[in-house]
């Protein structure tokens, strides 16, 4: 079997090589690609292979991008670590699907799933998953309930300047410079937040537009940013998220 993996994270991509050896040891890895443009570029210009495990979110965008530019007749695992949307449409639709962190035993079954079906049966469901991801959402958060103090406080989402993760705990800052704390992880609230408003800085960092207050070329391909209304000064855009930061603001 020959296979294509689409991850943009290396340690996440080589644990996936040494998953797929220890249940597929004849399994050929083609190619490990990280980016939405390398992964049209290869399929463009190689054969179909016997499967494409892939990641949703690649370092230059979604990798659903990719059936709009190439013809993908392979069929598709999904890994992802979304734990909402990206199932929920997985299911509906009838496509594998991995969560992160990748168990053994989970990919095993969806390879041998993939074995069983017949091929003509895939670029439909793939249509389908497609269709589902490139819809109009519309179900967006448009405000929290949030404690302050002894009483709870409405704030709405578009008063929002950024959100920080510390020390576990996130915290939510208003364009008062009130900070509220969250009951959710920064992971939740990025699949909550419209991502045309909100872009996900780094692991730290979920910050609005309005928050963007200056933006300076950095070392190896990143990006220093300062947020209004705060003094940290090490807040990075890391290379591989550089260009969709870029087109995030630009469009």
């Amino acid at each position: 079997m020959k296979i294509l993996i689409l991850e943009d994270e290396p340690l996440a991509a080589k644990r996936l090589e040494s998953l797929v050896k220890s249940v597929e040891p004849s399994g050929e890895i083609l190619a490990k690609i990280e980016s939405v443009r390398g992964a049209v570029k290869w399929l463009s210009e190689n054969p179909q292979p016997d499967l494409i495990l892939m990641d949703i979110q690649l370092a230059d965008g979604l990798s659903f991008e990719i059936f709009t530019q190439v013809n993908v007749k392979a069929p598709i695992i999904f890994t992802t670590a979304y734990d909402e949307y990206a199932i929920r449409a997985f299911k509906v639709n009838s496509v594998d699907y991995l969560l992160k962190p990748i168990d053994v035993d989970e990919l095993e079954t969806a390879i041998v799933k993939l074995k069983s079906q017949q091929s003509t049966d895939l670029p439909a469901n793939i249509e389908k998953a497609l269709e589902a991801f490139i819809s109009p959402r519309t179900d967006w958060k448009t405000r929290f309930l949030l404690k302050s103090g002894t009483r709870f406080e409405v704030v709405e989402v578009a008063d929002i300047v950024y959100l920080f993760a510390e020390d576990k705990i996130v915290f939510l800052v208003n364009s008062e410079q009130k900070k509220y704390f969250v009951d959710e992880t920064l992971d939740d609230l990025e699949e909550k937040l419209n991502p045309k408003d909100f872009f996900r800085i780094n692991r730290k960092y979920l910050a609005s537009i309005k928050a963007i207050e200056r933006i300076e070329p950095h070392f190896n391909g990143r990006l220093k940013i300062k947020l209004r209304q705060r003094d940290d000064d090490e807040i990075y855009v890391s290379r591989e998220k550089a260009e969709s930061f870029k087109k995030w603001l630009d469009t």
